[in-house]
């Protein structure tokens, strides 16, 4: 495992990388960049392609025996014993309607385990990076809401249109009518919410691993929770994700009733 020196180390050149994309991210927002459409569907400009080439490169010049995913680029040194994970524009339908919560996530995997996550907002100018034993917002340490009841919660999500695809959608329509408060401030800044103690569930439906790798450290390093829908370890099933504080995880996890796309009653 790396040492404390080489993970303090590690955390110094996080936040570069993080500053480093987010000046170029900053340039294109609300520039009226082009949006083209991906195989997939989802949109992409010319500003994840730019950050995400920026983070690759700075990382090959740094620590060229690392391996990286990338949402835009792919595989490059699948193997490594370090492994980084990056997406660029977290929330780009966000950051192409002119809202400042996008994010991008940097992940930093040792033996394919998560050892250091970022989420950073480069137009709020909030940085947070977790090593699951801590999380610092802009350098100060925060930590998860201890809210106890489900009646008392504050629950976001990023796009509900997503629940009856890919989750039970009754179950999840529960949720929604037992919390006090309901929004869809999602992607990655749902994130920072619950790590902040400013709301304390978030839930995604559906998930990839350049969305998902980054948040575990820093939800786990806030004293939270963070697990798929079926309470497995999203390090081996990130396909969905819920993150609460410790006293509601479980309440969430028992009336979304565990992760299914087949049974969506």
């Amino acid at each position: 495992m790396a040492s404390k020196r080489e993970l303090e180390e590690l955390k110094r050149f996080c936040i570069l990388l993080a500053e480093g994309s987010g000046t170029i991210l900053r340039e294109y927002f609300r520039s009226g960049v082009a949006v083209e459409t991906k195989a997939d569907r989802t949109p992409v400009t010319a500003a994840d392609l730019k950050a995400e080439e920026y983070l690759r490169s700075a990382i090959m010049r740094e620590y060229p025996g690392h391996g990286i995913l990338g949402e835009e680029f792919g595989t490059v040194n699948e193997g490594a014993r370090y492994r980084w994970v990056l997406d660029p524009i977290d929330g780009t339908k966000s950051f192409i309607c002119g809202v400042p919560l996008f994010g991008t996530l940097i992940a930093l995997l040792e033996e394919g385990v998560p050892l250091l996550g970022v989420i950073h907002h480069p137009v709020l100018g909030e940085l947070l990076i977790g090593d699951n034993e801590s999380c610092l917002l802009n350098g100060r340490a925060v930590r998860c809401r201890q809210c106890r009841d489900i009646g008392d919660a504050v629950l976001l999500t990023t796009d509900p249109r997503d629940v009856p695809v890919y989750q039970k959608e009754a179950r999840f329509d529960e949720l929604v009518r037992r919390v006090k408060v309901y929004r869809t401030w999602g992607d990655c800044y749902g994130y920072s919410l619950v790590a902040a103690g400013f709301a304390d569930i978030m839930v995604d439906p559906v998930m990839s691993p350049w969305d998902s790798l980054a948040l575990i450290p820093v939800i786990r390093g806030a004293g939270g929770i963070i697990t798929d829908f079926g309470g497995d370890d999203p390090v081996r099933n990130s396909s969905s994700i819920i993150a609460a504080s410790e006293g509601l995880h479980g309440t969430v996890l028992e009336i979304l009733g565990g992760d299914s796309a087949r049974d969506r009653s």
